[in-house]
């Protein structure tokens, strides 16, 4: 692969079809639109805390023998539900090898993982209203939202949900996105979830246009893309399954002035691919080396990383209105940062090939940075992790955004992350970085979000953000 410094003298890239570059100019203008045609901005707060008097939430922790339905198996340890669906709470070994060295401090380790191999659906629904298109988003409890009321999609649901394995409700709106009918495809594409937590565990993004009128249901309402781009810049308010699914729209591609083509970019991501050995299996739960189970608790022996628990949940505007449940809770709150500079005035990200032991497919585009600093305190500064101490030392004069957004509430309780874009220099992100970091430009990071398994949860966050940073250049 040539160096980043051994610029090509154009990227470019294939010009779009009309269609497309009508799309795409239809979605700029809805991002442009600081106001809706159903509720003002200003008026959004006032909106959700109404939803949510409207409702009775409450989420209590629980020993493990007060779950329903769930239990640990004999055999093997494992957290699983009587019906054989939803999830299982399961054990994972890891082991990492790369030429010629790992890029992290350990090579194997052991832990609990979520397994849900099926997928579910995360859509949101668009239709135009004087002549701007509009996102049709839902006020959704989720237990381990840490405010519990969030900004969610059309639909946020499992397999099992929709499918009614739980014997609850209807998901509303589902007939928009299963089945025929169903309106104009703008995104459709799978998306992994968090690698670190769940085992190659995808959902189906999607955004689709609404064909002739739709029913306003309570909990939802129509806002438009600025509108969302400015509660973006507001702490644990766009849920995480909202994040992932904005980050799908194909905004216009200027496609050029990148420092590696596209095709460049391709090869450098399968030779990360290559260059890393993975070997990811499912063990049993009970006796993971460093893990320990309690009557409330699995946790760490180190007091690090992360949590299991158990929940007692009432929802009173959820499909089902009661149920107990595993969550996962992290130790900590964790930084997910992307470093900024511009090259001959085309802004570019530095991304990072990120190895997590749940991925497909072994390796990931994360942020620069995606960790949580308390679980590294302890390590030599040799071993901490790149570009983090860089970006924990940031003044206010480079963040370009910060944001605190919660991760997703359905399995995990009190997940945040810090989200940053900070702008850096040659000194502090040098144009050539280290071995498996790599500067790509939010249009080429766009195009790859719309292939499957290429960006993780965390990145898509990020991107879903750059409108509210300022950053996209069109």
């Amino acid at each position: 692969m040539p160096s980043q410094t051994d610029r090509p003298s154009a990227a470019g890239s294939a010009v779009q079809p009309r269609e497309d570059a009508e799309l795409s100019a239809r979605i700029a203008r809805s991002a442009g639109a600081a106001e809706g045609a159903h509720l003002r901005t200003e008026d959004f707060r006032d909106w959700l805390a109404e939803r949510g008097r409207a409702n009775t939430f409450r989420v209590d922790r629980i020993p493990f023998a007060d779950l329903v339905g769930w239990s640990f198996e004999e055999t093997t340890g494992n957290l699983v539900h009587r019906s054989g669906r939803f999830f299982t709470v399961e054990g994972l070994k890891v082991t990492e090898e790369a030429e010629p060295y790992g890029d992290g401090p350990y090579g194997q380790w052991h832990q609990p993982i979520i397994k849900q191999p099926e997928v579910g659906i995360l859509g949101i629904l668009v239709k135009e209203f004087d002549g701007v298109l509009h996102f049709l988003m839902q006020a959704k409890m989720e237990p381990g939202n840490p405010n519990l009321l969030q900004l969610s999609p059309t639909v946020q649901a499992t397999r099992s949900n929709y499918t009614k394995a739980h014997q609850g409700g209807d998901v509303k709106y589902i007939e928009y996105f299963v089945g025929p009918g169903r309106g104009r495809v703008i995104a459709d594409v799978l998306q992994s979830e968090h690698g670190s937590w769940f085992y190659r565990k995808s959902n189906r993004n999607m955004l689709v246009e609404a064909v002739g009128e739709v029913p306003l249901l309570d909990d939802f309402c129509w806002l438009t893309l600025g509108q969302i781009n400015e509660l973006l810049r507001a702490d644990n308010v766009v849920n995480m399954d909202s994040r992932t699914v904005l980050s799908c729209l194909p905004y216009p591609d200027t496609g050029a002035g990148a420092l590696w083509s596209d095709i460049e970019l391709h090869s450098w991501i399968t030779e990360q691919r290559s260059r890393h050995a993975v070997r990811a299996e499912c063990v049993p739960l009970d006796g993971i080396p460093g893990w320990k189970r309690g009557e409330t608790v699995i946790e760490h022996e180190a007091g690090r990383y992360f949590k299991v628990i158990a929940v007692n949940v009432t929802a009173g505007n959820r499909e089902v209105t009661g149920w107990t449940q595993p969550l996962f809770e992290p130790v900590g709150l964790g930084v997910a940062a992307f470093l900024l500079r511009e090259f001959d005035g085309v802004p570019h990200l530095l991304v990072h090939a990120r190895v997590e032991g749940g991925f497909l497919d072994t390796v990931e585009l994360g942020p620069t940075v995606q960790y949580t600093p308390t679980n590294y305190a302890h390590l030599a500064e040799r071993d901490r992790p790149p570009f983090l101490d860089e970006v924990l030392a940031s003044g206010a004069d480079r963040i370009r955004y910060e944001a605190v957004h919660s991760e997703e509430g359905g399995r995990f309780l009190n997940a945040e992350s810090r989200y940053l874009i900070v702008e850096a220099d040659e000194r502090t992100a040098p144009q050539d970085p280290p071995p498996g970091y790599a500067w790509a430009t939010p249009a080429q990071l766009t195009s790859l979000v719309r292939h499957s398994h290429f960006i993780n949860v965390q990145a898509r966050t990020l991107l879903a953000c750059l409108e509210a940073a300022g950053v996209r250049s069109r």
